[in-house]
C-alpha cells in the first residue's frame, strides 16, 4: 500500500539542479575548511614519546627536516644522547611514559621551557611474543604493554591535554597498530593494548571536535624496526614495511589533515578484518604454532 500525501507534495522531492549547486557550495566550504586546518608542522613544537628508535626516530629526523622544533623521550638516557648526536638541534629528555611521576616531572618541565609546545606523538611502545600458558610471567610484568602503550598514551593526553587546548592550533598523534583491527595471538597483551589506543583516540576525537586540539591517529602495518630484535621468528623479507616510507605516509597524513592516517595496506586488512575476521586471525594464528613449537625445542 502507498503512503497517503497530499498531491503534488511527496514525502521526498529532489531537485537535481538544486541539489548539484548545494554540492559544489559544500565541497567549497570543506576545501575552505580544509585548507585552514592543515597543520604547519614549520612552525610547531612537537614532543615525540619513544624517539630514539624505530618509528620515533624516523619521525625526528623526517619532522626535524620540515623545520619543526622536536623534543624526543626516551626511558635510557644513553639512547637519547645518541639521538642528540644524530640530530644537534633536538630537545632530550629522560621520562617514562609508564610511569606516572615520570610523566608529572616531563609536563613540568617542558612546559616552562617550551610553552609554544603545540603537538605530541605518543609513539612509545613495546612489542613481545606471549604464551598465554606460560606460568614464568609474573603478575606485574604480564601487563607492561598495557602499562606503556596504552596506560602510557592516556597519562599523556590527560597530562598535556590543557596546556593544547590553550593553543590556536594544537594536536594529539596516537600510533597504534593494524592489529588493533586484527588481534595478533602471538603477542596477546600488544593486540589488547594498540586495539585500547585505537578505542580511545576515537572517544578522543569525538569529544574535542569543538576544539583547538586535532586528533590524528597513525596506523603502522608491520614495520621493519627494532620491535622485532628479540622474536624468535624474525618477519620474512617482503613482509614489512621501511619505516621511511610509513612515516613518509604519517608527514603527508598531518599536512593533509587526515584524521587516520594508514598506508594501503592497513587499508585492506581492516576491510578483510570485517568481511572474514575468523579466518584473517587463523591466519595470524599459524605464526603462535610456529613459536610455541620453537620455544618448546629449546
Amino acid at each position: 500500500m502507498r503512503p497517503n500525501h497530499p498531491a503534488g507534495n511527496p514525502p521526498f522531492s529532489y531537485n537535481l539542479a538544486s541539489f548539484g549547486y548545494i554540492c559544489q557550495l559544500t565541497l567549497a566550504e570543506l576545501c575552505i575548511n580544509n585548507s585552514e586546518k592543515n597543520m604547519d608542522l614549520k612552525n610547531s613544537t612537537i614532543l615525540i614519546t619513544g624517539g630514539t628508535s624505530g618509528i620515533g626516530l624516523e619521525l625526528v629526523k623526517q619532522l626535524t627536516q620540515q623545520g619543526s622544533t622536536i623534543i624526543v623521550t626516551g626511558r635510557k638516557q644513553e639512547a637519547l644522547n645518541d639521538t642528540k648526536r644524530r640530530f644537534p638541534k633536538i630537545h632530550v629528555f629522560q621520562s617514562d611514559v609508564s610511569d606516572p611521576q615520570d610523566v608529572k616531572r616531563l609536563y613540568k618541565d617542558v612546559r616552562q621551557q617550551f610553552p609554544d609546545l603545540n603537538m605530541i606523538v605518543n609513539n612509545a611502545g613495546e612489542m613481545r611474543l606471549l604464551d598465554i600458558q606460560d606460568a614464568s610471567q609474573d603478575l606485574e610484568n604480564i601487563t607492561r604493554e598495557i602499562d606503556i602503550n596504552l596506560a602510557g598514551t592516556i597519562r599523556m593526553v590527560h597530562q598535556f591535554l590543557p596546556h593544547l587546548m590553550r593553543m590556536p592550533s594544537a594536536a594529539i598523534v596516537n600510533v597504534s597498530s593494524a592489529i588493533a583491527f586484527m588481534p595478533y595471538s602471538t603477542a596477546p597483551v600488544y593486540s589488547a593494548s594498540k586495539a585500547g589506543v585505537h578505542a580511545y583516540t576515537l572517544a578522543l576525537r569525538l569529544q574535542l571536535n569543538k576544539t583547538s586540539v586535532r586528533i590524528f591517529e597513525l596506523v603502522p602495518p608491520g614495520v621493519n624496526t627494532n620491535l622485532q630484535n628479540d622474536w624468535v621468528m624474525p618477519p620474512s623479507p617482503g613482509q614489512m614495511m621501511d619505516v621511511d616510507k610509513l612515516v613518509n605516509v604519517a608527514i603527508k597524513g598531518l599536512l593533509n589533515d587526515t584524521p587516520e592516517i594508514k598506508p594501503f595496506l592497513v587499508n585492506v586488512i581492516k576491510f578483510l578484518s570485517r568481511l572474514m575476521p575468523n579466518q584473517l586471525m587463523k591466519v595470524g594464528h599459524r605464526e603462535f604454532e610456529k613459536f610455541k613449537k620453537l620455544n618448546n625445542l629449546q
